[in-house]
């Protein structure tokens, strides 16, 4: 088959898209709401960062506890993201950063919504002493 992926975008579910997009806009995220509604709040949402996106889908009965959603986010410089987030005082829940065995060195944010990124870059290695 000759079809290349070209993007991925998952989607992640919230209980106010305004509200989700009030928390990701303040940790950086360029955020977009879609013009349909559902009363006064959006059905959807878009969240972008470069060229990472992920959606935002109306779920006015999620248990933000019993959230499953998930995804990871590689960056290039963990340790800079950490700090902003966390000064970013955006809400939800930022955990320490911590290098892993695998070669990264992450932390994982969990939104209002239950909504888990996990976010990590490579480990800088020093250059054997000669």
């Amino acid at each position: 088959m000759s079809v290349s992926f070209t993007s991925v975008a998952p989607v992640f579910p919230v209980r106010s898209v305004l509200a989700a997009l009030a928390h990701y806009g303040k940790l950086g995220f360029d955020t977009h709401a879609y013009g349909e509604k559902s009363g006064d709040e959006p059905v959807y949402g878009f969240l972008r960062w470069g060229s990472v996106e992920i959606h935002l889908s109306l779920t006015r009965n999620l248990d933000p506890d019993a959230s499953t959603s998930a995804c990871y986010l590689y960056v290039d410089d963990a340790n800079a993201l950490h700090a902003a987030w966390q000064a970013a005082n955006a809400g939800g829940k930022v955990v320490e950063l911590e290098d892993t065995p695998y070669g990264l060195r992450e932390f994982a944010h969990v939104d209002p919504d239950g909504n888990l990124m996990r976010v990590g870059s490579p480990l800088k290695t020093e250059p054997h002493l000669r």
